[in-house]
């Protein structure tokens, strides 16, 4: 069978007003939200969200150099994930831009380069006892030099973690976690912790309640700084789908006038070919003819399958040679960061993530299902990058489609379902934010940026104005990452069950210390602020309307029950009801409907008989569990049974063999 895609419009297409805010700067050379953060300066623990290309580096390096020079900070620690993201802390010339200090690093501080790990912790211990202001290190390195030092060892100290959402509240899991408790313990040391996106794939929390509430938050989210850009305009995010291979089916999205990051998917997962660097050589094969490859900087040049023009194709997924792969990233980094033509392809799988600096980049087109929404945020990152000539970035996520006939069926629809709801996340975090008081009398009209709503209960406390304020995304993620909201998403749980059972249900777990109050205050928040980011607005005469279900409601009639009556996320299924075929459209529902019947496989298999006399006085007719007849029902729910069974088992003799070979 022929691969074929389905095709359909993005999930997310929105379009920013380009007026410059959070790019521009000010009298000290600072950005929007790096004014924002060093308006918090003065605060020992400092929580800094925002997303890639914000400034969050250079906001750390405003912070920190006026904790060293005005409030008797002794030391500035730098901790990033991998050695490559050290080079966003490396020496600046502050003071050019109007700030009163320069940002220096001198070289034996830069731990962020080849070397043992052991020799790295011996100099980060040295630096503790040095008279040096600043040093730059990996999380590994941290960790590692934890182990031979007293949280008390980093008393005068400004510890600043880049990328936090690398750190859990699990501490048996976490040595980070455990280092980051510690600290803040048994130290007066201030923190600094930034990150694009602060949760994690694994849903599990980056602080601990009581360690959390100790932060000060510092917000500038995806619509402050891409609707502020001079340049980029524009971002779509969408799914295709497809039958077969992959490695068949990407002609039909990749576009090769776009500056490209390819992302293959993980060797574990159904839509890898289980050979990587074979995958590389079908999408150079996909591009063009490889004419050659640079001996210097590993770039491919490949001429174009249509037009015969050179593409030049860097490849990190080939780690066989160190050297080799050391020499392209450094091209990337120095050249290509910096060179329109430097590069135009860049096929990637564990790399170009976090912190990889392509601000050409348009079109992130990404195979297989991300677990991690943390990862998406990433790679969409990758292409949001302000710069000249690029008014429109683009994000693409190839998902196959489920089949019938295969074991894994269930799987796949759910990571269907929940790439969909992971770009319904991104569509709450790039649009406008709102704030939403309660409307008490007719009196009391809206306002741009403004909404007034019947029955509304405004944040009674401290603690509920700081979720709603800073924390109401990553709610929203706990949210998304549920495995029964991800149904319930998808039309399986009404609106009611979903807004007022199952959403306060993930607050509490996340939010425990929180009064049944105050939970209903939250629930409530999310609740408006996801159907209104997820409605459309429109416009008639003097009167504004917005899209609540199926329906155009004037915003000034809103009402707190009204909106408890939609599903906000129920686009999701609306979506795949566009995108699919109906054949599949119908095994995805099935499958969700599978996980909720209450039949055991000893009842459905007692049915069986049963089953195949009514198919066969209804002239072959399945039954239909969307049937008015309850037995006809009962027959179609202990077929899916039967089905989910048969695969089950199939899968088990598949794995069996397997394991004999």
């Amino acid at each position: 069978m022929s691969p074929k895609i389905e095709e359909f419009t993005n999930i997310v297409d929105v379009s920013y007003a380009q007026d410059g805010t959070s790019v521009n700067t000010d009298a000290m050379g600072m950005r929007e939200m790096q004014r924002r953060v060093f308006e918090q300066r003065a605060r020992q623990y400092l929580l800094v969200k925002a997303p890639p290309a914000s400034g969050k580096s250079r906001a750390l390096m405003f912070v920190g150099l006026d904790k060293l020079y005005n409030q008797g900070r002794k030391k500035v620690i730098v901790a990033v994930p991998e050695r490559s993201i050290g080079a966003s802390f490396a020496p600046t010339k502050l003071t050019e831009h109007g700030f009163f200090a320069d940002w220096e690093v001198p070289d034996k501080n830069n731990l962020c380069t080849p070397g043992s790990s052991q020799s790295k912790v011996n100099a980060f211990v040295d630096f503790l006892q040095s008279s040096d202001p600043v040093l730059i290190c990996t999380h590994a390195t941290l960790r590692f030099a934890f182990e031979k030092l007293a949280p008390e060892a980093f008393n005068g100290t400004v510890l600043a973690i880049d990328e936090f959402h690398h750190v859990s509240a699990d501490l048996e899991a976490s040595r980070l976690g455990m280092l980051l408790h510690d600290i803040m313990a048994g130290s007066d040391a201030h923190i600094v912790a930034m990150t694009g996106s602060y949760f994690r794939g694994d849903s599990v929390p980056v602080l601990s309640p009581a360690d959390e509430a100790k932060f000060t938050p510092v917000t500038f989210n995806y619509y402050d700084q891409l609707n502020g850009y001079r340049f980029l305009k524009a971002l779509g995010i969408g799914h295709h789908f497809y039958q077969g291979r992959y490695t068949e089916a990407i002609n039909e999205v990749l576009d090769l006038d776009k500056k490209t990051i390819i992302h293959i998917p993980n060797v574990n997962s159904g839509e890898s070919t289980k050979d990587k660097l074979e995958e590389v050589g079908f999408l150079l094969d996909a591009i063009g003819v490889v004419e050659r490859t640079d001996p210097n900087t590993g770039i491919i040049e490949v001429r174009r399958r249509d037009n015969g023009q050179i593409l030049r194709v860097a490849d990190l997924v080939d780690d066989t040679d160190q050297k080799a792969r050391a020499e392209t990233l450094h091209y990337l980094s120095t050249v290509a960061s910096k060179e329109r033509d430097g590069v135009d392809i860049i096929i990637a799988l564990g790399m170009a993530k976090e912190g990889f600096d392509w601000p050409f980049a348009e079109h992130a087109l990404t195979v297989g299902y991300r677990a991690s929404l943390t990862e998406i945020i990433q790679i969409i990152g990758r292409v949001t990058r302000d710069c000249e000539g690029k008014p429109r970035a683009q994000f693409t996520n190839l998902i196959a489609e489920p089949d019938a006939s295969q074991a894994e069926v269930t799987v796949t629809v759910n990571n269907m379902l929940k790439a969909i709801t992971a770009s319904l996340l991104m569509e709450q975090v790039l649009a406008q934010n709102f704030e939403f008081k309660t409307k008490r009398s007719d009196d009391d009209e809206n306002e741009p940026g403004k909404l007034r709503i019947r029955g509304f209960k405004e944040p009674s406390t401290d603690r509920v104005r700081q979720i709603v304020t800073a924390d109401l995304n990553d709610l929203k993620a706990n949210i998304l990452q549920d495995d029964m909201f991800v149904r319930a998403a998808a039309g399986s749980l009404d609106a009611e069950t979903t807004n007022k059972v199952l959403i306060p249900k993930i607050i509490r777990d996340r939010y425990p210390d929180l009064t049944e109050t105050e939970v209903e205050e939250v629930r409530q928040h999310v609740v408006v602020d996801s159907v209104i980011k997820n409605g459309e607005v429109r416009e008639v005469g003097d009167k504004r309307f917005v899209r609540m279900g199926e329906k155009f409601v004037n915003i000034d009639d809103i009402h707190i029950n009204l909106i408890d009556s939609v599903n906000p996320f129920q686009r999701a299924f609306e979506v795949l009801s566009k995108s699919v075929t109906p054949n599949v459209l119908r095994l995805i529902s099935d499958s969700i409907a599978a996980t909720r019947i209450q039949i055991t496989p000893d009842e459905a298999l007692a049915l069986f008989p049963k089953i195949q006399l009514w198919s066969k006085t209804h002239g072959g007719k399945r039954p239909d569990r969307r049937s008015e007849d309850a037995t006809e029902r009962k027959y179609a729910e202990a077929l899916l049974v039967l089905q989910k069974l048969k695969r089950e088992r199939q899968q088990g003799v598949a794995q069996q063999k397997a394991k004999e070979e």
